[in-house]
């Protein structure tokens, strides 16, 4: 590895800055970097560190400016376009890659690319915020309470705001639809298509499938063939969302998508600072084996997504300045250990049951 230079990437957007900040406040001097000299300026100048201007969409350059850094936070969305091409170039500069998305378009490519990471000694692992760190250590906890499991359903209860940039991932799955894994294989569902009644560790609440990213990486982590993840939601909420399902084809198009992220840019901001502190998350999960009528839950509650994300995302990175182990594509929990979440500042410890 190169050094023990860290890069955020993204380095002005909400998540980004809430990252860097406590970066500094952690003794650490990463070099800020984004597409927008301008933008990073002002944060670089107050925080006192170094600054990079570099599009991603100059391959050469960007390979170039992480030449000499160890690892690379990866902030800047929406990552369906911004992933691969800051991948490739961690890949040829020989930099370990983790970000904070939630995509799993992004997963799947990460794990597309885990040869070729192999091969440079690089480690991708995407996903080292409450996306998804929480709920890909529940999954590989679960896992290991119940290795004969064939089903795993995931979730989680924030009263947590969104960021500009999780609105806008939002955004692009309304086109799409919902999502499960069913025998191995990832299949698209209509939205609200599938509810249930979970007490995620408040009480019992109705709940509605959401395409959420351990669709794809807990079935990485865990290889258990059916997965779903499952928010609170009121049922007149996801009567709403099933009525979108005429209008998907609507929703996929280039000019609506534009319109309704540009929304987001007028009325969405990240929640306060003191928000952020009265807000925590509790997060749940069940695996059953039915031929066995085996079946477990687990709980366990972390502070709000924003903070999980900041500390999830600089717990990896000081991970990965002391790895020494193979390059290829990774899950938070394959990489560091189910006990991660547990690590984080205003998490608890895991609780299982057979309630």
């Amino acid at each position: 590895m190169n050094n023990e230079q860290i890069m955020i990437y993204g380095a002005y957007g909400y998540t980004g800055e809430l990252i860097a900040r406590q970066a500094v406040a952690k003794g650490l001097k990463p070099i800020l970097s984004g597409r927008s000299a301008s933008k990073l300026q002002p944060l670089a100048s107050e925080l006192g560190l170094p600054a990079i201007a570099v599009s991603l969409d100059d391959q050469d350059a960007l390979a170039r400016a992480l030449q000499d850094v160890a690892v690379v936070i990866h902030c800047a969305g929406p990552f369906s376009a911004t992933a691969e091409p800051m991948m490739r170039a961690c890949i040829a500069s020989g930099t370990h890659y983790q970000d904070i998305t939630g995509e799993m378009s992004v997963y799947i490519q990460a794990n597309d690319l885990a040869a070729e990471a192999k091969a440079a000694g690089v480690v991708l692992c995407p996903g080292t915020g409450f996306d998804v760190i929480p709920t890909d250590c529940m999954a590989a906890a679960l896992h290991r309470e119940m290795p004969s499991a064939t089903h795993l359903t995931l979730g989680f209860d924030s009263d947590s705001g969104l960021s500009p940039g999780t609105a806008k991932t939002s955004i692009e799955s309304l086109g799409v639809g919902g999502a499960v894994r069913r025998n191995g294989k990832i299949e698209v569902i209509p939205h609200g298509e599938r509810t249930r009644e979970i007490n995620f560790g408040r009480g019992e609440k109705f709940a509605v499938a959401i395409p959420w990213g351990d669709v794809a990486t807990a079935y990485y982590s865990t290889e258990i063939p059916n997965i779903e993840v499952y928010i609170p939601m009121s049922p007149r909420r996801a009567k709403k969302m099933q009525g979108l399902n005429k209008f998907r084809w609507l929703l996929r198009m280039n000019w609506v998508q534009n319109w309704l992220k540009g929304k987001v840019d007028k009325n969405v901001r990240g929640p306060s600072a003191n928000q952020r502190a009265e807000q925590q998350t509790w997060v749940w999960g069940e695996v059953r084996n039915d031929r066995r009528g085996e079946r477990r839950i687990g709980r366990i509650t972390t502070a709000n997504g924003y903070d999980v994300t900041v500390h999830g995302s600089l717990a990896v990175m000081q991970f990965l300045l002391n790895y020494t182990g193979p390059g290829g594509y990774f899950t938070p929990s394959k990489l560091c250990g189910h006990q991660l979440v547990e690590q984080l500042p205003g998490s608890g410890t895991f609780k299982f049951s057979i309630d």
